[in-house]
């Protein structure tokens, strides 16, 4: 009340019942000038805006954006947390534990929910007990019977062939032909429950193989009581979400399924914003959703209603303009992105991209590129919701009533992208300029992946490769033997070999070619060749190995998959194939023709390696290429081809046949992604979703209000942060003749501090286990067991690299004092908490560094620890202490304990006055008489508050009561 700026709460036009903050009528013109991801933090902080844990003042820094930019630090409100288990599991048991704490204080523990929707996917469990090889055409380097190599279909005959039974795969029916007619568009109908695992040969529907089986009953029977915990958490807490084992991956379920893009409750409409503890949360900003991967303390913090912190950040527009070049794949549009953005120094910055050649960009494009931020370093990058991303959401089974609200919210609110030039623009902190018409096509080689080569450049670069000396790139060919023709027999045909002749081209689906794009384009450049009459001569040794079953389902089911096997290009299995190796041996003539004319022959593959000789040891040119461009090459039969002034080959009636002739538009691609594979990829999703799987169903879980915690459960306990409860704030204690538990130096990790991998056979963790009746097969991992705060407190730096000053070499050892003896970190503290000693921390700079883990706060705060006098922090782990409890304490600037003359063998006095205040100055003093002032890391008033009730954990549960 009274303030000049009230939001205006309107009704949404042709959906009266719909209301929303039209925020775009504050602060006149400002708004309008902001850019769209800063709007969604604007409209995040006027809808949560409660004056104490965001303020008017914060929105207001929102607004003026262009000049608080860098200067201020602004909370913001996610709509809702993505979780996967290993982060999950700790923040569903506070909850759990903060019901317990909540009922003994005389509360309702009915009332303790996470206060935002939270969408926990268990997806981190399952470890690979089990494998078996999937390539059936590789050679037998393990030595045993040798296996004959399936027969290759030559393209030159049109006879119908038997095609082999599989290996190991008794479900499926047999042999199979490839008819087109059971392959056409649409046609592709077989579901097997949960994941459409197909016969490599026959695509046939099969039951999951015997590995896949072993190792989900051992994922089930290894982590039973978390997933019993995690039912239970689905049955009895509101606003959560459990996605069972076997679902899906959290950053693909997010994208894909749990994405609202605008939320709608109780008919009040707010944008889609996310924070996740997995590093690919960022992919959701392809669809026009704010949203960032943050530690296990912050979303637990989101999900307690509270803000995440964040500097105002910079936003860099980056502008694509131009006409993609038809023969760029989505690959190279991504890669070339990342290279612009990396080299402009967008780290720690929003990215937002606009311009004319945004709309040329499908979904997958985009959410690709969001997913590259790691590589360049920005918080996120966003592209606005435009018509691009409303057509994807109907093929994504958005229905229309959802999409028209969507739609017209949207643009009430200045957050649609409108695709007209004369459309007034965001203003940006810099702008960057990508040319989409200057991206071609790369491939790398001819013996080093790094060694990139432009397709139009190809033909002249083999050539110089042929004259220059041996080494990295040349082959020291003579000039008068550049053109040798060595003629071989093969299938009773004569063919020529030259230098540059392809021999080898192999299709994969690996990690640089997972946008089902650039195997879609390779299977409708197939099409459209057959269909022009053209052939790949049968002596080249094709295959094609998709990264999953879902790369054939995607291919089946756009009908493309029979033109890739009329060319020869079958799919000869799952698993890395080519590229590492595991090539069925040439055929012996034309071995023997390479060999005798000293040919540089030439393999092409969609992989990621590309050494010399590693395809084949008589293969010595390896190129590496976008999936189209290893069937363009296979046509063509040599890289010594400059495709747009040379035809591929011949096709019906005589032609002259040219690569562009075949080449599909982006347009056609970006029709069969939407239209055959997303819809098909979403309904299927969505089916599994609903139904769960067979173990997770039958799995059984209590329904009582509070959890029936086991004693003697090694996965799940209640913890202690809530031990003192109480229901008014207290003022800070001193701490009173303090011991130092570690003296460490810089760059003390998050890892450091608490480790997620194995569990040390030596360390307390272990010792606790063992004895518990655990044998160390069973110990599993840190990451695992986050439900247990004893062996997570146990697991605090019990990191065999620590190098503790006390110690003077790395191990997770300090000196108990008041004994003299050396300890395990755990067990010198704990004996410190039997005799009422506190304990502080003493480091160097940047304390904390490393990613964000929950644990790295909570284990120091249960280990006893009161205080952390450190030179600087890592941002994000210095806000994690307060939220645990922990005082931050920083030297002033130009001190340290060497400057000061501290061994960290005193005893330390913190002296806290009744009030705080943001960054003020404490005085401690030590046992040997030294007083010396130090920094208290407080940066506001919410953080003071949260310290002095104990940490957010414990300001949380008082509110419920």
């Amino acid at each position: 009340p009274g303030s000049p700026y009230q939001p205006v709460i309107e009704a949404l036009e042709n959906h009266p019942q719909k209301k929303f903050y039209n925020v775009s009528k504050l602060g006149g013109s400002k708004y309008d000038t902001l850019p769209y991801s800063i709007r969604v933090l604007f409209e995040s902080s006027v809808r949560n805006c409660d004056g104490f844990l965001v303020k008017e003042t914060d929105a207001m820094n929102i607004l003026d954006w262009k000049t608080k930019q860098n200067h201020v630090e602004v909370p913001f409100c996610p709509a809702r947390v993505v979780l996967q288990d290993f982060t999950g599991i700790p923040a569903m048991v506070d909850f759990a534990a903060m019901r317990e704490a909540v009922r003994n204080a005389g509360g309702d523990p009915v009332k303790v929910n996470p206060a935002c929707p939270t969408d926990l996917t268990v997806d981190h469990s399952l470890q690979i007990d089990f494998s078996k090889c999937a390539i059936q055409n590789a050679p037998n380097p393990g030595g045993g019977e040798s296996q004959k190599p399936l027969a290759k279909l030559s393209p030159l005959k049109a006879q119908p062939r038997k095609l082999p039974l599989c290996r190991g795969q008794s479900g499926c029916r047999g042999s199979c032909g490839t008819g087109e007619s059971s392959r056409s568009s649409g046609a592709f109908s077989a579901q097997i429950e949960n994941t459409p695992i197909l016969c490599p040969f026959h695509l046939q529907p099969v039951p999951e193989p015997e590995t896949v089986l072993k190792n989900q009953e051992l994922e089930f029977g290894r982590n039973r009581e978390r997933l019993q915990f995690f039912k239970w958490s689905s049955k009895v807490f509101e606003n959560i979400s459990i996605i069972p084992p076997e679902t899906g991956m959290a950053h693909q379920v997010n994208l894909e399924y749990l994405s609202r893009v605008v939320f709608d409750v109780k008919d009040f409409l707010y944008p889609d914003s996310v924070v996740g503890t997995d590093s690919h949360t960022t992919m959701v900003n392809g669809l026009g959703i704010l949203g960032w991967g943050v530690g296990g303390i912050e979303t637990e913090a989101v999900m307690l209603g509270m803000p995440v912190t964040l500097t105002l950040p910079e936003v860099v527009g980056c502008e694509l303009t131009g006409t993609v070049s038809p023969f760029a794949t989505s690959i190279d549009i991504v890669l070339s992105i990342t290279k612009h953005l990396r080299q402009a120094d967008v780290a720690g910055k929003f990215v937002e991209f606009f311009g004319s050649g945004v709309s040329q960009l499908s979904v997958a494009d985009r959410t690709t590129i969001a997913n590259m931020c790691p590589e360049y370093g920005a918080i996120l990058s966003f592209f606005p919701v435009d018509n691009v991303t409303l057509k994807h959401l109907k093929h994504a089974g958005f229905d229309t009533a959802k999409l028209e609200v969507t739609e017209a919210y949207l643009k009430a609110v200045k957050l649609f992208r409108n695709d007209e030039s004369s459309s007034r623009e965001p203003e940006y902190s810099q702008v960057v300029q990508v040319s989409l018409s200057s991206i071609i096509p790369y491939v790398s080689g001819p013996k080093r992946s790094q060694d990139r080569v432009a397709v139009n450049n190809m033909k002249s670069d083999f050539q110089a490769c042929l004259n220059e000396k041996s080494g990295v790139k040349g082959f020291q060919i003579a000039a008068e033997k550049q053109n040798d023709i060595v003629p071989v027999q093969y299938e009773g045909n004569e063919y020529k070999l030259s230098h540059g002749c392809v021999v080898i081209a192999a299709v994969i689906s690996c990690t640089n070619n997972c946008n089902p794009s650039v195997m879609l384009a390779a299977g409708l450049l197939a099409k459209k060749a057959v269909e022009a009459g053209l052939v790949v001569k049968p002596y080249i040794r094709t295959s094609l190995s998709p990264g999953s079953g879902m790369v054939t389902h995607y291919l089946s089911s756009s009908g493309v998959l029979p033109y890739l096997s009329k060319l020869g290009f079958e799919v000869v299995g799952y698993g890395c194939s080519t590229c590492v190796g595991n090539t069925a041996p040439l055929p012996e003539a034309i071995r023997n023709a390479i060999k005798q004319g000293d040919i540089i022959a030439c393999g092409v593959l969609s992989g990621t390696k590309n050494f010399e000789g590693r395809l084949c040891d008589c293969v010595r040119a390896n190129y590496l290429a976008s999936p189209p461009l290893v069937v363009a090459y296979a046509i063509a039969g040599t890289v010594r081809i400059d495709f747009e002034t040379e035809p591929l080959g011949t096709g019906f009636n005589g032609k002259s046949i040219y690569l562009r002739d075949i080449w599909p538009t982006r347009k056609e691609l970006h029709t069969v992604e939407e239209e055959c594979v997303i819809s098909s990829m979403f309904k299927e999703l969505k089916e599994k979703m609903e139904k769960g799987n067979k173990r997770w169903n039958l799995l059984e879980a209590p329904e009582s209000t509070l959890f029936p915690w086991d004693l003697k459960s090694t996965y799940i306990r209640c913890p202690s942060f809530f031990d003192k409860l109480a229901k008014e704030p207290v003022s800070p204690h001193a701490v009173e003749n303090a011991h130092v538990l570690l003296y460490l130096g810089d760059s003390v990790t998050t890892d450091h501090i608490s480790p997620a991998g194995s569990i040390a056979r030596s360390s307390a963790a272990a010792k606790y286990l063992t004895s518990k009746g655990l044998t160390p097969r069973e110990f599993n991992s840190y990451g695992a067991r986050r439900g247990n705060d004893a062996v997570m407190t146990r697991g605090t730096f019990a990191n065999i690299k620590l190098l503790n000053k006390f110690i003077g070499k790395p191990a997770p050892k300090t000196i108990h004092f008041p004994s003299g003896q050396t300890l395990d970190v755990f067990e010198a503290a704990e004996l410190y908490q039997k005799e009422s000693i506190p304990v502080i921390i003493l480091a160097g700079k940047k304390y904390g560094l490393g990613s964000s883990r929950d644990w790295a706060a909570k284990g120091p705060f249960l280990l006893g620890v009161k205080a952390v006098l450190a030179e600087s922090y890592e941002k994000v782990h210095r806000s994690q202490l307060v939220g645990i409890g922990i005082a931050p304490l920083q030297f002033r600037p130009g001190e340290n304990s060497s400057t000061l003359g501290l061994t960290g063998r005193e005893q330390f006095s913190i002296l806290f006055p009744p009030e705080l205040s943001p960054r003020m100055t404490l005085d401690i003093k030590t046992s040997t008489g030294k007083v010396f002032s130090v920094i208290a890391l407080f940066e506001n008033h919410m953080e003071i508050t949260l310290y002095k009730y104990g940490g957010s954990l414990n300001f949380v549960a008082r509110r419920f009561l």
